[in-house]
């Protein structure tokens, strides 16, 4: 799912992780989440007489409201007969009929508005079974426009059936007591949302961090271009190409080079120690096999054994192994040079003499 997400919403070697969406959804299992070629909402219709589900969606998008404009300055209204109060309610109803009639006209039968709906464009809006959601947020707006290739509408004037979005379907469902609305099937959508299911809020934290990190990985794999085998293998063969590379040197140097190594290793030792592997055991075979010649042997924790991860699928973006390293080393650098700080600055405090005290009395 994480994959194909990716791959849909791709231009090339650039992704925007915005046009993911991932809509928790509480209840049934893990299992049953999927990839929605399209958006989910957390929203329902604003009618109970519009139409539950519409196939072959025209979907008009709209960022302003669909109710009587209010005055900006303070305004009063005198009303001295009630022909004149019935007459300012009749123009109000006139203006949102015209507004919904406009609509209408444009063939569209799903409306999507960032801001308010009056119940009077409501009543006319349901009377022809056109489904409508209101106060959607502009993130969730401009994800529909790019799923279905539609337009965001900003003046009623502009509205016609060329910018309308499209979808084979828009339905709301009920999941335990919370209302979404489906947008599914849309033709080569460039936003795409991954419907995430869990038993509990916990559950749907954890899956939802997972998935996360997922898209992580993918995206720099696409970015960069580049991946390496998992499971420890680059750890090991990094630190027998280092331990080569100390015993051409001396002194200090060849220490800490030997420690950068030995701190390398530690890697696939801590997944041995996680899997209830013999951490001895594994890093022997392991630097038996990378002396060999077998650059990608590592541990697969789906079947305990040491193997060619990278045959294995078990792989890792060349740009989050380079990542860590990179900042594991420049932790250790900063360490040190604080430890650096502390120790000059001690040596250049005078030290007290014991018999100090005695020769102030």
């Amino acid at each position: 799912m994480i994959v194909n997400s990716v791959n849909q919403v791709a231009s090339g070697s650039e992704v925007d992780l915005n046009d993911i969406k991932i809509q928790k959804i509480k209840g049934e299992s893990t299992k049953e989440s999927e990839l929605i070629q399209g958006i989910i909402l957390d929203k329902e219709r604003t009618n109970n007489e519009m139409p539950t589900k519409i196939r072959n969606a025209r979907i008009l998008l709209i960022d302003f409201s669909l109710e009587v404009k209010s005055p900006e300055t303070e305004t009063r209204i005198s009303v001295s007969t009630p022909e004149q109060l019935e007459s300012f309610i009749s123009s109000e109803e006139k203006y949102l009929k015209k507004i919904t009639e406009k609509i209408i006209e444009t063939g569209a039968n799903v409306v999507f508005c960032q801001k308010g709906i009056d119940d009077v464009a409501q009543y006319y809006l349901a009377k022809a079974r056109i489904f409508a959601c209101r106060r959607v947020t502009k993130s969730d707006i401009e994800k529909i426009a790019r799923a279905t290739s539609g337009k965001i509408i900003s003046n009623l004037n502009d509205v016609n059936s060329e910018q309308l979005g499209l979808a084979e379907e828009v339905e709301e469902t009920k999941a335990g007591e919370e209302s979404f609305t489906y947008i599914r099937g849309c033709k080569n959508p460039k936003a795409v949302t991954i419907a995430i299911r869990g038993s509990t809020e916990h559950v749907l934290d954890e899956i939802e961090r997972a998935v996360k990190d997922g898209l992580g990985d993918v995206i720099a794999a696409i970015r960069n271009k580049g991946v390496v085998a998992g499971g420890g293998a680059v750890e090991m063969e990094l630190s027998k190409q280092l331990r080569a590379y100390a015993r051409t040197l001396g002194g200090r140097e060849q220490l800490a080079i030997e420690e950068f190594a030995s701190a390398l290793e530690s890697i696939p030792e801590t997944l041995a120690e996680n899997a209830g592997m013999d951490p001895i055991d594994v890093l022997t075979e392991l630097k038996k096999r990378h002396d060999s010649g077998m650059i990608n042997q590592g541990l697969n924790l789906f079947t305990d054994k040491i193997e060619n991860t990278f045959e294995s699928g078990i792989i890792e973006p060349l740009k989050i192994k380079t990542q860590a390293i990179t900042s594991a080393s420049e932790v250790a650098q900063m360490i040190l040079r604080i430890d650096d700080v502390l120790i000059s600055k001690s040596q250049r405090e005078p030290r007290m003499q014991p018999n100090s005290y005695e020769g102030m009395n």
